[in-house]
């Protein structure tokens, strides 16, 4: 066992930094993307003071749309912009455009849950009190949601290990690509358990890590 561990120890270290990087860029994204975009959801919502429902109406229906779409249907779909964007479809780099399209939804959707969370009575006397709608949601609405949006992140994170796995199965590398080429093509249940083990330490580790922040940021 010890010596088909050094033997698969080049490729899997290759295969877990490619899945580092698909997650990251992902997460990257869906931050810069997702937040803005969930918090225009919020505020464009009825009664408050930014209601618009046609905005509402138009993004939540284009949110609704690409995460109703399964993911590995999303990647292929993505194939002919992805090869425009960055002149291939196979490799990390390439998964994560199709990763990060995913992510801005889905973690746009967890920023609303958790500014719907808010007492809505802060805000009427931020109103009240003539504070702009970008104070109001500088200074009101991001402090008050900013553990929400660490555990979001962390679930948002695990599910993009998930969909890198899938990724992989395509060209996509990384752990999943593996796990298919060494493990399930060539029948090498080792490599499918080393795998399978490698992709729960580093789901554990994202959840603690996440949990722990964002409890840390709680109690600030």
């Amino acid at each position: 066992m010890i010596d088909q561990l050094i033997n698969l120890w080049p490729e899997l270290n290759k295969s877990f930094i490619e899945t580092l990087i698909m997650v990251g860029i992902g997460l990257v994204v869906a931050l810069i993307a997702g937040l803005p975009l969930g918090l225009l959801l919020f505020v464009t919502d009825r009664d408050l003071f930014l209601e618009n429902r046609t905005v509402k109406s138009i993004v939540g229906v284009v949110v609704n749309l690409i995460r109703s779409v399964p993911f590995i249907i999303l990647l292929v779909f993505l194939f002919p912009f992805t090869n425009f964007l960055i002149g291939t479809t196979t490799g990390p780099v390439a998964a994560s455009v199709a990763l990060s399209v995913a992510a801005i939804p889905f973690y746009a959707r967890i920023v609303e849950s958790s500014a719907r969370d808010i007492d809505k009575g802060v805000i009427e006397a931020a109103i009240a009190c003539g504070a702009s709608p970008w104070l109001i949601i500088k200074d009101i609405i991001f402090p008050e949601i900013k553990p929400g949006l660490i555990s979001g992140l962390t679930i948002t994170a695990i599910s993009l290990i998930g969909y890198s796995a899938m990724a992989g199965a395509i060209g996509g590398g990384g752990i999943g690509d593996l796990a298919i080429r060494y493990g399930y093509y060539r029948y090498d249940n080792f490599v499918m358990f080393t795998t399978v083990i490698l992709l729960i330490v580093l789901v554990q580790i994202v959840q603690y890590t996440g949990d722990y922040i964002a409890k840390t940021v709680k109690k600030n």
